[in-house]
C-alpha cells in the first residue's frame, strides 16, 4: 500500500510520500542540490555483539561495498548497544566489536546504555580505539553541563553538508550501573540531561541541532538511542521530536523496535523516523538523492548476483581470527539440562523473561540463594539475556545468559525494602522492563488492574509509592513478609551495591557476602553442587515455579 499527502510550511518539508513496507517506507522532498548521484546513509542500532546475527556484520560489509559502487556518498552510523549482549564482547570487554566495527567502517557512532557496562574509564580507553569515536549531545559533566563527547559531527557531499547528532538515553543512569556515574561520595559526576519533564534533554538536542545549522548544516540526522515504546515517555524519541525543530530524520534504537513511520515535531511537521530491531534484523537506509528527496528504508536481506546471502572476505577474516582468540575456552561443559530453560513465551516464542516467571528465571534466582546460603534470592529479567537450550551447558551458553560479569553478593534487607523492590519491578508491568523480578525463596501477585504508583527521581531511581501498590500476597519461604523483619538475600552488585534499575531501596544495607563469584560460575556452582550435574525435570514447565502470579 501506498499513500501520499502534501502540506503546507516552508523549510524543507514540502511534502511526503509513504510506503508502509520494509522497503521503500518513507520519503520526503526537499529542494534539490547540486549533487548528481545519492546520499547514502546506513544505519544499525542495539547489534548487541550479534557479530553472525541475521545480516551480521559480514553482510552489512558487503552491503555497504554494494552501495559505495552505486555512489561515492556512503556513510554508516551506529545508534548504541554494539559491545555487550554475548561473549565475544564480554570476554574483552568490548574491544572486540570496537575492532569489528573499524574494519566495518564506521563514520559515526554513539553511545548506548550498555557502552557504559565495562565502567567508564573502559569507555574511554574503548573510545579512543574506536576511529569514527563517539558522540552524545546530552552526556554531560556535572556539574558544568559540559559534554563528555563532541554533540555532533558534520559530514560534506561536495557541497552539502549533513550533520549528524547524538543523544544517548538518561535511562542509562538505570540501565547500567549507576555507580559508574558517581564519584566516590556518591556525587553524580555525569548525566545525560534529565530532569522530571524532559525539558532539559529536549533544550540540549534543540541546541545542538541549531549550532550545527549555524555551523552551515543542511540536514540534520538525529541519531539517538532513546526507544519509541516501553520506556520514560518523556526521554523517548517520539518525544523529543515532539519538542524540538530543525531535524529532518531521525534513526533511533534503544527499545529494540522496528519501525519506519513519521513522528510530529514542535510546529507539526511529520519527520521519518526508523529503527532496525535488534542482532542485524534489518539495515536501515535513508537515501538522498538529486531531487532532494529523503528515503528511509529497512532492509531484512544482502544477497549477491546470484541471489545467495552476500558476504565480505575480509569481515569473515577479521571475526574469524576474533573468534579462534577464545573460541576453545567457550567450549567447556559446565553441566546438563534435560529441559530447555528459557526467557521466553513457549507458545508465542516472544520474550517473557521481563514481564513474567519463566523456569531459566527461577533456575538463576535458584541459583543465586543455594550458592549464597540465602532465605531470599532475586535477579532482573533485563539481566537474563538468552535461553539455555536442553543438552550440555557450555561456558558459552552460561555467558550468554550472563553477558554482564556481575558479582554474586549477600545483604541483609529488610522487609519493607523487599516489598518496595517487588513493587518496583512490577511498576511497567504489562509493558517489559528488566527490572522485573524474578525470585526465589519468595512468591508474589501482581494485581495488573491497579495502576503503578512508584514514583521515581529524575535518574529514574525508586522514591517512594504514592498511593495502592499493586504487588500483594507476598509470601517469604510459606510465611508472610514481615516489613520490620531481616531478610538474607542474595542477589548481584549492580542491585544490592551499585542500585542498578533504579533499586535504590537496598542503599544502605548491610553487605554480609561481599563480590563472592562472578554470576556465571553460579551456573557451574549450582548445578555441580545442588543438582547432581544436570538441571532436571523440576524446571520442566517453562512457565515457572507458580511464584510470580499476575491477574
Amino acid at each position: 500500500m501506498e499513500t501520499s499527502r502534501k502540506k503546507a510550511g516552508s523549510g524543507k518539508r514540502a511534502a511526503l510520500t509513504c510506503a508502509l513496507s520494509l522497503a521503500a517506507a518513507w520519503a520526503m522532498t526537499v529542494p534539490a542540490f547540486a549533487i548528481d548521484q545519492d546520499i547514502v546513509i546506513l544505519h544499525t542500532n542495539d547489534i548487541h555483539c550479534g557479530i553472525r546475527d541475521g545480516i551480521g556484520y559480514s553482510g552489512l560489509a558487503a552491503y555497504t561495498k554494494q552501495m559505495e559502487a552505486q555512489t561515492p556518498y556512503v556513510t554508516l552510523v551506529d545508534a548504541g548497544d554494539a559491545i555487550q549482549g554475548a561473549p565475544v564482547g564480554t570476554l574483552s570487554e568490548g574491544e572486540y566489536i570496537i575492532q569489528i566495527m573499524n574494519q566495518a567502517g564506521y563514520d559515526f557512532a554513539i553511545p548506548g546504555n550498555h557502552e557504559f557496562d565495562y565502567g567508564m574509564e573502559r569507555l574511554f580507553s574503548l573510545y579512543g580505539q574506536l576511529d569514527c569515536g563517539y558522540y552524545s549531545c546530552n552526556f554531560v559533566n556535572e556539574p558544568s553541563g559540559t559534554t563528555v563527547f563532541k554533540p555532533y559531527k558534520i559530514i560534506s557531499y561536495d557541497d552539502i553538508q549533513v550533520a549528524y547528532v547524538g543523544v544517548t538515553t538518561p535511562e542509562s543512569f538505570t540501565k547500567s550501573t549507576p555507580a559508574y556515574f558517581q564519584d566516590s561520595q556518591g556525587r553524580y559526576v555525569y548525566g545525560f540531561s534529565e530532569d522530571p519533564t524532559g525539558e532539559v534533554l529536549y533544550d540540549q538536542v534543540q541546541k545542538s541541532v541549531d549550532e550545527a545549522r549555524a555551523e552551515g548544516a543542511d540536514y540534520v540526522v538525529l541519531v539517538a538511542h532513546l526507544g519509541k515504546e516501553g520506556i520514560t515517555e518523556r526521554w523517548s524519541s517520539r518525544s523529543v521530536i515532539a519538542n524540538t525543530t530543525g531535524i529532518d530524520v531521525l534513526i533511533d534504537g534503544h527499545s529494540h523496535q522496528t519501525y519506519a513511520e513519521t513522528m510530529t515535531n514542535e510546529i507539526g511537521e511529520e519527520i521519518p523516523a526508523a529503527q532496525t530491531g535488534t542482532k542485524f534484523a534489518n539495515i536501515g537506509k535513508i537515501t538522498i538523492t538529486p531531487a532532494g528527496e529523503i528515503h528511509t528504508e529497512l532492509v531484512s536481506s544482502v544477497l549477491d548476483e546470484e541471489g545467495n546471502p552476500a558476504a565480505d572476505a575480509d569481515m569473515d577474516a577479521r571475526i574469524a581470527g576474533i573468534e579462534s582468540q577464545y573460541a576453545e575456552s567457550l567450549k567447556t561443559v559446565l553441566g546438563h539440562t534435560s529441559v530447555t530453560l528459557t526467557d521466553s513465551d513457549p507458545e508465542t516464542g516472544a520474550r517473557a523473561v521481563r514481564s513474567s516467571e519463566t523456569n531459566l528465571g527461577d533456575f538463576c534466582a535458584d541459583a543465586y540463594r543455594y550458592m549464597m546460603g540465602a532465605e531470599i534470592g532475586m535477579m532482573n529479567g533485563g539481566g537474563i539475556r538468552s535461553t539455555i537450550e536442553a543438552g550440555d551447558i557450555t561456558y558459552e551458553d552460561a555467558l550468554t545468559v550472563y553477558p554482564f560479569g556481575n558479582m554474586i553478593c549477600m545483604a541483609n534487607v529488610p522487609g519493607s525494602a523487599l516489598r518496595d523492590a517487588l513493587e518496583m519491578g512490577a511498576r511497567m508491568y504489562p509493558q517489559e522492563t528488566g527490572s522485573f523480578i524474578q525470585v526465589s525463596g519468595i512468591t508474589y501477585t501482581i494485581d495488573s488492574s491497579i495502576p503503578s504508583s512508584v514514583q521515581v527521581d529524575e535518574q529514574g531511581n525508586f522514591a517512594g509509592v504514592s498511593g495502592a501498590r499493586r504487588v500483594t500476597d507476598i509470601m517469604v519461604n510459606g510465611e508472610p513478609l514481615d516489613d520490620n523483619r531481616m531478610y538474607t538475600v542474595a542477589s548481584h552488585n549492580y542491585w544490592l551495591k551499585s542500585g542498578g534499575d533504579g533499586m535504590s531501596m537496598f542503599a544502605g544495607c548491610e553487605i554480609l557476602k561481599d563480590d563472592t563469584m562472578v554470576d556465571v560460575d553460579t551456573i557451574t556452582s549450582y548445578i555441580a553442587e545442588y543438582l547432581n550435574g544436570t538441571v532436571g525435570e523440576e524446571y520442566a514447565d517453562p512457565a515457572g515455579q507458580g511464584r510470580i502470579t499476575i491477574r
